[in-house]
């Protein structure tokens, strides 16, 4: 079994500087998380880009899509802003016979609490044994691409 992992930014890559008194996305953070937790699976890490996903646009889109449509392994997850994680994962629906799925954070995966790691879990569980599609891991659960939503008042993700 091998997994591609592809990562955009995110609140999941948030590191703070000091300097600047403000929250900015960092190098990727999934491999620390990965190495940490003595994952044995075969993986591998290609950033696309360093984005909060409130500032993703369609041409990003595109490059995931295009990155994504072009891996040569079947079995995808990807890191991704939680804001706009669902219509990134809506456009990638159509990429034939391979299982895709997204995941993110509320928290950075910096902080001594977060959701970053079993968010990051359930995507890597979830790319291994479901079939080809678009899925969204957060919380806990796993949704498909088009049935799912953030709460930004609850603070998680649920069926749209």
């Amino acid at each position: 079994m091998y997994i591609k992992i592809f990562t955009t930014g995110g609140t999941i890559d948030k590191v703070y500087f000091d300097a600047k008194s403000q929250f900015q996305v960092g190098d990727p953070q999934i491999g620390e998380v990965l190495q940490g937790a003595n994952v044995t699976i075969d993986y591998d890490i290609t950033p696309l880009m360093r984005k909060d996903s409130l500032d993703l646009t369609d041409e990003d889109r595109q490059i995931i899509h295009d990155a994504v449509a072009a891996a040569d392994c079947k079995r995808i997850v990807i890191t991704h802003g939680t804001d706009t994680m669902t219509v990134t994962a809506r456009a990638l629906q159509g990429i034939p016979d391979k299982t895709i799925v997204f995941t993110g954070s509320m928290q950075p995966a910096r902080f001594r609490t977060t959701d970053a790691i079993y968010n990051i879990a359930s995507a890597m569980t979830a790319a291994q044994l479901l079939p080809p599609g678009v899925y969204i891991a957060m919380n806990g659960q796993v949704f498909e691409a088009d049935n799912a939503r953030k709460n930004v008042e609850k603070n998680r993700f649920e069926v749209a």
